[in-house]
């Protein structure tokens, strides 16, 4: 058997987003995605995360991974290169371990999007080709440099940047007849370890691709970049590599939609004056799609643990149904019970949650929504996530989104 280690670099000192490798991303933290990526591999059979941080190296053990050292300091500074990190980690584990990988593989936590089986296809494209040093991750380069320039200073000519032999201007010439470009992601890199060890690199002179779907492509540096690969993620439109369970998508067929109250139809706020009378906030656009669901033969009730005639009072206000004061242990079985009062199959049913209550509803539900602001255990989850938060217009939201995809 081929020994082939993941090897994670997470250091703690990140800049751009503060403890970002651990930071919650789409339910879980954003180690956890590429430890997933290397467990559910078939042909890794160990898996390291190599960090500086103590807390970084508890969450990568939560989630599988082995921690067996801490890496020093000196390579763990902003401007470290990947080499001395993977020197480090092979080097400390020929010495206290005398364990010797053939192949090691890089899995960058920031590319944390991955299709499912790319780990195992880039090491078995190694093993497929002796004379290869590496394999790494590539996709379809968005911008062409054929069609690139350089400037010769401030007020000189432009050159080309790329010449190709039989086409006298690149430039001019139809993208169709341009030779294809890649564009290196962090996704995966699988190495010989000696391609380390002795040859002082991280890919050697003969490098094999592993062509990605550009759907996948995923380099968070930034905010923006968080939130838009988290959103990304939480529509399930990809089938991708997760932590927890498999992002079910929409189903075909629906014939209810059931919210929760606190936190979806509300923001999870109250205002309670002197005598005890509470007042919620909501969206108004929440009801605007109502009449159209039923037109298509879907339903929309609410399905609430709240005793508060606030619910009624709301529900009433959106033309639709309320089941309330089900106590907080019962929503399941009133789920249940209201799938089978109106004839309609688990799996033709939508249940939208934001807490811990909602999970029972979540195992029965076709198809499982959280709000945006949902609580990490249910954002883990759902099978979508939704961009607006509870009492913001996450209903409306939905409702779109199910219409849409019935137009």
């Amino acid at each position: 058997m081929t020994h082939t280690l993941a090897l994670i670099p997470a250091r703690g000192g990140s800049k751009g987003i503060p403890r970002k490798n651990i930071r919650n991303f789409a339910g879980y933290p954003l180690i956890a995605w590429s430890i997933a990526a290397a467990k559910q591999s078939q042909l890794v059979t160990r898996v390291i995360v190599s960090t500086d941080d103590e807390e970084i190296a508890s969450v990568a053990r939560e989630f599988g991974a082995e921690t067996p050292f801490l890496r020093p300091a000196k390579f763990a500074e902003d401007n470290t290169t990947d080499l001395p990190v993977f020197e480090h980690a092979l080097g400390w584990l020929a010495e206290h371990e005398n364990y010797h990988p053939e192949i090691v593989v890089q899995l960058r936590p920031t590319s944390s999007i991955r299709p499912r089986g790319l780990v195992d296809d880039a090491i078995q494209v190694l093993l497929d080709h002796k004379d290869a040093d590496s394999v790494r991750g590539v996709v379809s380069a968005g911008q062409n440099p054929h069609k690139m320039w350089r400037i010769s200073g401030e007020n000189g000519p432009m050159k080309n940047l790329l010449d190709v032999p039989g086409i006298t201007e690149p430039y001019n010439a139809p993208r169709q007849i341009l030779p294809p470009i890649y564009w290196q992601t962090g996704h995966i890199d699988a190495i010989r370890a000696e391609t380390i060890t002795k040859g002082g690199s991280m890919s050697g002179g003969v490098i094999y691709p592993i062509i990605i779907d550009s759907r996948y492509t995923v380099d968070i540096d930034n905010l923006q970049d968080w939130a838009r690969y988290e959103h990304l993620v939480s529509t399930g439109e990809l089938d991708m590599v997760t932590p927890g369970k498999t992002r079910r998508p929409m189903p075909s067929t629906i014939k209810l939609v059931l919210c929760d109250f606190d936190g979806v139809i509300t923001d999870n706020r109250v205002w309670t004056d002197q005598d005890g009378h509470e007042t919620v906030v909501a969206s108004r656009a929440d009801s605007m799609r109502v009449k159209q669901m039923r037109e298509i033969g879907i339903d929309v009730m609410i399905l609430s643990s709240e005793v508060n005639s606030v619910v009624s009072a709301r529900a009433k206000k959106m033309g639709v149904d309320a089941v309330h004061g089900v106590g907080l242990q019962d929503k399941g079985r009133a789920m249940r019970d209201i799938l089978a009062e109106k004839n309609i199959k688990a799996e033709e049913a939508v249940f939208v949650g934001n807490d811990w209550n909602d999970l029972p509803c979540f195992e029965i539900a076709g198809w499982a929504v959280a709000v945006a602001d949902a609580y990490p255990e249910v954002l883990r989850a759902a099978d979508h996530v939704l961009t607006k938060a509870g009492g913001h217009g996450a209903v409306r939201e939905l409702c779109d989104l199910i219409l849409k995809a019935r137009a």
